[in-house]
């Protein structure tokens, strides 16, 4: 199936559901993170385009949002999300680059082990370094993020987790497991949060045609991917964006403590 086009434009500013709004994406220089910063400009936010070590791509994905519109509307940040202090100067960054205070937080930054071994296979030093970032990751954030979101409406914590916490499959432990503790902190978190009119949810993917997917799979791994989706395909980096959109948006308010899976049927 040919990708969709995502290079229009957005529609006027006055016009849209996160206007003026600041948002930061983690991970967002490349795969479903990129999408979805550029998604969440489309809806008039301010993006923070984090990202870790590759700040070519970073740049190009700011560099695409601030050509829509007269003025920036994006800066890009290095962050580590496993680390306290960087995730603190991810928030201070982003509160000063805009002067306001941060209203979305999407955490897409993530790791997967390319060599998707067995538990029994399964490193020490690979095991703490996926749950490094995708578990100890997402708990900085979500710390960080329910004390210094934008309070009274409108605050958003969007965390990517995955399909595989409902599938189980084969040779994705470590991931799987970090993921699955993702879903249990979000669920929490939102009853924790009760009175700030922040809301938090997950959004979980299922095979996603990224380079994070392909790493280490041979194509009858891909084909058999395939094969079990219903609709008889990978999924795209623009089926996730939309639905993290509409969790940012002021029409999701009443969506909360959730794990939407967004997977074609993928089970």
């Amino acid at each position: 199936m040919a990708a969709r086009s995502t290079n229009a434009p957005p529609p006027p500013l006055q016009s849209l559901p996160l206007e003026d709004r600041v948002a930061i994406v983690t991970g967002s220089s490349r795969g479903i993170g990129t999408d979805i910063a550029l998604h969440l400009a489309r809806l008039g936010a301010k993006l923070v385009v984090n990202y870790t070590s590759n700040s070519a791509k970073a740049e190009l994905v700011a560099d695409e949002i601030n050509s829509w519109y007269p003025a920036p509307r994006a800066i890009t940040v290095r962050a580590d999300v496993s680390d306290p202090a960087q995730v603190r100067f991810l928030f201070d960054s982003s509160e000063q680059g805009f002067n306001s205070p941060v209203h979305v937080l999407v955490n897409s930054a993530g790791l997967i082990d390319p060599k998707h071994p067995k538990i029994a296979d399964t490193s020490l030093e690979d095991f703490d370094r996926i749950f490094s970032v995708n578990a100890r990751g997402s708990f900085l954030c979500c710390k960080e993020a329910a004390n210094r979101l934008k309070r009274g409406g409108g605050g958003r914590i969007i965390m990517l987790s995955s399909s595989l916490v409902g599938s189980l499959k084969l040779n994705t432990g470590a991931y799987t497991a970090s993921k699955a503790a993702v879903e249990t902190m979000v669920k929490i978190l939102a009853k924790e949060l009760k009175g700030t009119g922040i809301t938090a949810n997950c959004v979980a993917p299922g095979p996603i045609a990224t380079e994070m997917f392909f790493a280490g799979r041979s194509e009858e791994m891909v084909q058999k991917a395939i094969e079990e989706c219903p609709l008889g395909r990978l999924g795209e980096t623009q089926d996730v964006a939309p639905v993290v959109g509409f969790l940012a948006t002021d029409a999701s308010e009443w969506v909360n403590g959730q794990v939407i899976r967004v997977n074609g049927g993928y089970v």
